[in-house]
């Protein structure tokens, strides 16, 4: 498993747009996200062996993982080369509400953000009938088309970057504490991607 997670850092050195570096990483991390023993010694493993290889994953590591491995690849990536992407360039946009719990039993969500001038957009759903749970979670940059394609099902209202992320932080929350319920796998491969910005949102850090 160790040296699968190394390999599979190969393309990072390569990659030139942050966004990509987050999904590819979330969708090859998350299901180990919290298993400290594999971190512990994935990251000390490319602290003996510096590359380009070993700098971007450190670096990604450092940005997506929770908890103290999060930190042990953030201070083990500042004594490498930083890769040419930045994932501390992360803004927040708007965010966009919709309720539908009445008759179809969600909330939709759209929260959208930036590197640079590339925007790009999370859309949640959240089953409000099975106990506020994220069923559906998906990224796009294609924010606008986004946004109208929501408005065509269900009244959106703007709401805060804190609300937002807020409401995301307990049904995620819920979603950790609840592992075995079906739950699309967009929401497994992009969970390390949503789970960084409901962190930044919540705890008011300026990216």
């Amino acid at each position: 498993m160790q040296q699968a997670v190394v390999d599979a850092g190969r393309p990072l050195p390569q990659l030139t747009d942050p966004l990509d570096v987050e999904l590819q990483v979330s969708a090859m991390v998350g299901p180990f996200a919290r298993n400290e023993e594999l971190w512990e010694v994935v990251v000390r493993h490319l602290e003996k062996v510096p590359s380009r290889r070993s700098a971007a994953l450190l670096t990604a590591l450092g940005h997506l993982l929770p908890g103290r491995p999060g930190t042990w690849a953030k201070e083990a990536a500042a004594h490498q080369e930083p890769p040419r992407w930045d994932l501390a360039g992360l803004r927040f946009g708007e965010c966009w509400i919709g309720d539908r719990s009445i008759d179809a039993g969600y909330l939709a969500l759209l929260c959208s953000y930036a590197y640079g001038d590339v925007p790009h957009a999370m859309v949640f759903m959240v089953d409000e009938i099975n106990g506020s749970l994220t069923r559906h979670a998906f990224l796009t940059r294609q924010v606008d088309e986004a946004l109208s394609r929501l408005r065509d099902e269900v009244r959106l209202e703007l709401i805060t970057p804190e609300a937002a992320h807020w409401l995301l932080s307990r049904s995620y929350d819920r979603f950790e504490r609840r592992p075995a319920l079906g739950f699309g796998v967009d929401v497994h491969q992009t969970r390390l991607v949503a789970r960084r910005r409901i962190a930044l949102a919540m705890n008011c850090v300026a990216v």
